[in-house]
């Protein structure tokens, strides 16, 4: 079983651990390091993936200022998104090579393993036909994007545990105008490392993976 370091880095600046990610990314091509999993939490954030529109952002600078929202475009997949605190945000680095050479399998994994970690907490959640990310009565409550790079994984997944789900009316979220929800207005008042804690577990189980915490110092 191929080992993944799982580390926690708390709150941190969506560009900065943008840069963390691919310091991580460049290693895991080099063989330097094994598969990684990286949680964190983000300050107001709206990011735009390589294929969305400016279109589904619906708020102008100014506004998104007054408001303490940053914006960043990105080379992950979807199209635009909210982050911010009250998320579990998760970035695997993962050798495909390692797992199968399949990308929309590996966008399937990361569906299931949300889905699990959800049923954990008495939430019964699924797909949706045509919509990636995991959605419960019609409402998504956790978003996906990533990008892969000579077989190797970055960007990832959101959940929603205790979000301001306000914060979704600058954005058509994902470019869908559908509702989106949270763990919290679902009922599981939990907390945020709890989350981080099934979700790694069941990242493990998933995608046959040897889950092993270790400390943000480590990182340096």
């Amino acid at each position: 079983m191929h080992r993944c370091e799982f580390r926690d880095l708390g709150r941190i600046d969506y560009g900065a651990a943008c840069e963390v990610q691919q310091d991580f990314v460049e290693k895991r091509k080099q063989g330097l390091v094994p598969d990684q999993l990286l949680i964190v939490e983000h300050p107001h954030v709206i990011t735009l993936g390589r294929n969305g529109r400016m279109e589904n952002l619906l708020a102008g600078e100014e506004v998104l200022r007054r408001a303490g929202i940053s914006f960043h475009h990105t080379d992950r997949g979807g199209d635009i998104t909210y982050h911010g605190p009250g998320q579990v945000v998760g970035y695997p680095i993962l050798d495909l090579r390692e797992w199968k050479r399949d990308v929309v399998g590996y966008v399937r994994g990361v569906e299931q393993v949300l889905i699990d970690t959800l049923a954990d907490f008495g939430i019964e959640a699924g797909r949706a036909a045509g919509a990636t990310g995991v959605w419960v009565e019609g409402a998504k409550i956790a978003a996906i994007g990533v990008h892969v790079s000579r077989w190797v994984t970055s960007h990832g997944f959101a959940l929603n545990v205790s979000t301001d789900l306000n914060y979704f009316r600058y954005i058509v979220p994902c470019g869908l105008t559908k509702p989106v929800t949270s763990m919290w207005q679902r009922g599981a008042r939990v907390e945020r490392r709890d989350v981080a804690a099934r979700l790694a577990a069941h990242f493990g189980r998933v995608f046959d993976r040897e889950i092993v915490g270790t400390t943000v110092e480590a990182l340096i």
